[in-house]
């Protein structure tokens, strides 16, 4: 399969969704400052309201802050917890654009991101990896995003100093998105 980088991602206007069985939003964060840790949420909404000039589109997500899932129990419920997502008062993350701008072959969607009732801009490298018919005659685009974030500008600050020196958990950690958009 070839991907072709287009001046305009070829999406029609109106309301899209993301395929939640072909998309995964995840984030990359390093343990031991020498292994990275991956996780992602299985539970997440969108709504993408394409305009006829892409930059004037909106981006709203919902997290499902308690369907954060990294493959090992004890660190999903400790990310759950009051350390980190304090997933019982705050049970939704939430991104909702407020620009979208092109440069060069990289889209750059910019928003504000609500983790904890905090709520700071953030801004995602988005690619375009192409469009398809699927075998029942719905169109799906696909792309990938990714964005820096710091932990502590969300009040995410838990953290444990290594013996060595260096920090349990990296400050910063890396959103991570592959999606697919489909018309509902």
């Amino acid at each position: 399969m070839t991907t072709e980088t287009t001046t305009r991602p070829e999406l029609e206007t109106g309301i899209w969704t993301l395929d939640k069985a072909h998309t995964k939003i995840g984030f990359a964060a390093r343990h031991l400052m020498v292994t990275k840790v991956r996780g992602h949420f299985d539970d997440f909404d969108a709504r993408i309201e394409v305009a006829d000039d892409l930059t004037e589109s909106t981006v709203e997500v919902t997290l499902d802050a308690s369907s954060i899932t990294t493959g090992a129990a004890d660190r999903d419920g400790h990310l759950r917890s009051a350390d980190f997502l304090d997933v019982e008062d705050h049970p939704q993350l939430k991104f909702v654009s407020t620009d979208i701008s092109r440069q060069g072959e990289t889209w750059k969607v910019t928003g504000d991101l609500t983790i904890r009732n905090v709520t700071h801009p953030i801004t995602l490298d988005v690619t375009y990896e192409g469009s398809a018919i699927d075998p029942w005659g719905k169109e799906h685009v696909g792309f990938s995003a990714n964005a820096d974030m710091t932990r502590a500008d969300w009040d995410l600050t838990w953290n444990a100093q290594l013996e060595g020196g260096g920090w349990l958990v990296s400050k910063e950690v890396v959103l991570e998105i592959e999606g697919q958009l489909v018309r509902p």
